[in-house]
């Protein structure tokens, strides 16, 4: 694993500024959050729900009710898995402030603190992961569900 620093790369920043957001609709990523027994808490989300404003900051909006919701505001820890064919990123963030809620939505600023990259090594020869997480049918933009996670993504 190498270690890429503190911001986002500029690849994974473009990925997730959702200037792209059609073509990334099918695909899901891991966020990882820590239960109140400090255990690893996964849940999976999409690109829908992810919006990076600039390198060190990404915003998230997810339910309000949810287990990850109540983790990341009681302790703040998170790290986003990013997989795609070409390496798995790894994003340890931490959650600043307090959440802004918008029909039954919360919205997370995550502050980026590290950055680290996992490519196939040279002696695992030509196996290779060939795609990340997809799921379907993707989600419309013009549905009501989308267009509220977009608006509370995209509040000030």
């Amino acid at each position: 694993m190498k270690q890429r620093g503190t911001v986002l790369p500029s690849g994974l920043l473009a990925a997730l500024s959702q200037v792209d957001l059609p073509s990334r609709l099918d695909r899901a990523l891991s966020l990882v959050t820590l239960d109140p027994e400090g255990r690893p808490h996964p849940m999976l989300c999409s690109y829908l729900e992810l919006l990076a404003t600039d390198a060190k900051t990404i915003r998230l909006a997810i339910a309000a009710a949810s287990g990850s919701a109540r983790n990341l505001e009681e302790r703040g820890a998170a790290t986003l898995i990013v997989v795609d064919p070409e390496r798995t990123t790894y994003v340890k963030c931490r959650a600043t402030g307090e959440p802004l809620i918008v029909g039954g939505l919360a919205r997370f600023q995550l502050a980026v603190e590290e950055v680290a990259e996992d490519a196939a090594d040279p002696s695992e020869g030509d196996v290779r992961i060939t795609s990340g997480i997809t799921y379907g049918p993707p989600p419309r933009l013009d549905n009501p569900r989308a267009r509220l996670t977009l608006d509370t993504l995209r509040r000030e």
